[in-house]
């Protein structure tokens, strides 16, 4: 559906995009990862042919992107991360306006308007003005304006930014209907759990070029960390934490707050042999778990940095 080769964008002396290479399949829901500065909102610029590159292509249901293709404009929807709606206009005016930019046949428009209020719960709220709606209900809008022509590719920026749990849960199981209904989606997220609840596909991107794709499970796979262990409320001297480091498959600990993180290649017993090396000690501690690894931990390793960095 996507095909993006050797894409360039540079501002000035600043390459914020060198030969990036992506591929978006139909049918996917395609999560886009990377820390502030690496190029993702450049990307999707480009994408939508928002702003010119100067270097590579760009084609979309197997046609070449430019800035007059309005045959595949119109079957693009996009949800950006600030909210774009009409202060002045009520919630179903809004609705109706931005699906007006698609389609021109009132009926059917207004068929298209009732259904993207149903779908993100606002029947209770069709009259109400934006400022007088909660910040959970106001994603939700800004959603459905950005779905209503029932689009063939939607592009969502970080759509869950500051919203309540439940309005959180209720935006990702309407993102998940709408994959389901045959839309295509490009997800940006700054919260892993929700890339790794809902994406078919992972890409992650630093510096501008894509450094890591694939399922959740094989990004995994290219990571060294098998385990993590963490261990709350214990105090350790600096032998003791060599000791711990010295264990086999143990390749990062750290210790911060009375907490020690160990983190460990893919083994049996990880977790024993490091408890078994603090009962020797004589050691007391406070609650212990152990995890797999996460998508986090794979952004971590991969890149470096933390995810807001």
């Amino acid at each position: 559906m996507i095909q993006i080769e050797n894409l360039v964008k540079r501002y000035g002396d600043l390459l914020a995009l060198d030969h990036l290479n992506l591929r978006v399949d139909e049918g996917e829901i395609y999560g886009l990862l990377g820390p502030n500065g690496s190029g993702k909102t450049t990307a999707i610029s480009c994408l939508l042919s928002l702003l010119k590159y100067d270097k590579g292509s760009i084609r979309i249901f197997g046609e070449e992107m430019r800035p007059d293709n309005y045959k595949i404009k119109q079957q693009i929807g996009i949800v950006l991360q600030n909210v774009a709606v009409f202060d002045e206009l009520t919630v179903y005016e809004n609705i109706d306006c931005f699906c007006g930019l698609y389609v021109k046949n009132k009926e059917e428009r207004r068929r298209l308007v009732d259904e993207a209020v149903e779908f993100v719960g606002l029947e209770g709220y069709t009259k109400m003005r934006p400022k007088k709606l909660s910040g959970g209900l106001l994603r939700r809008l800004n959603i459905a304006c950005g779905i209503a022509h029932k689009p063939r590719l939607i592009i969502m920026d970080e759509p869950t930014v500051a919203v309540d749990p439940q309005s959180r849960n209720r935006i990702l199981e309407g993102i998940q209907e709408l994959n389901r209904q045959g839309s295509t989606i490009i997800y940006t997220s700054h919260y892993m759990e929700e890339v790794e609840q809902i994406c078919t596909k992972i890409a992650i991107i630093d510096h501008g070029r894509k450094i890591a794709e694939g399922t959740k499970e094989e990004l995994k796979q290219m990571i060294k960390t098998g385990e993590t262990v963490t261990i709350e409320a214990v105090m350790l001297n600096e032998e003791q934490l060599q000791m711990i480091k010295e264990l086999p498959h143990v390749f990062d600990i750290s210790y911060e707050s009375q907490t020690l993180t160990v983190r460990c290649t893919t083994a049996k017993h990880n977790l024993i042999r490091i408890l078994d090396t603090l009962k020797k000690q004589e050691t007391v501690f406070g609650r212990v778990y152990s995890e797999l690894p996460t998508l986090n931990d794979v952004f971590l390793e991969i890149t470096g940095k933390q995810l807001r960095d």
